[in-house]
């Protein structure tokens, strides 16, 4: 497993950017896929984001497709999640995941995640 750290969460206007942070500890990040969840108050847990280990495959989840960008850098042991146009119902607590999964595979199912961050929280207003 790797061990991950969000950060750049916060309180951000409707229409407005964030750019979140998840820091990978562990000497296989490179071979890990990496995913981005989100979970609002009273509702399951969503997929956001996801990016293969190899290649940049990246598949996202259809309510931020367009507005969101998930992108990693293996030098820094560090995947982004860039958020543009923000709505208030992109408010919840966003985790990073990581899976050991075949090299281009994107997972998108939480199950398929056997590392995660403690979350960060966004906060949208409108």
């Amino acid at each position: 497993q790797v061990q991950l750290v969000e950060s750049g969460g916060g309180l951000v206007q409707a229409g407005g950017s964030l750019r979140l942070s998840c820091a990978a500890s562990g000497r296989t990040f490179t071979t890990y896929a990496m995913g981005w969840f989100r979970q609002a108050p009273g509702k399951e847990r969503e997929f956001v984001a996801g990016i293969s280990w190899i290649g940049g495959y990246t598949y996202y989840g259809d309510s931020v497709k367009g507005r969101f960008t998930i992108s990693r850098d293996n030098a820094k042991n560090t995947v982004y999640l860039q958020m543009n146009s923000l709505k208030p119902e992109d408010t919840a607590v966003y985790y990073c995941a990581g899976g050991l999964r075949p090299p281009t595979v994107v997972p998108v199912d939480l199950n398929e995640y056997d590392s995660w961050g403690q979350g960060t929280q966004v906060t949208v207003s409108s």
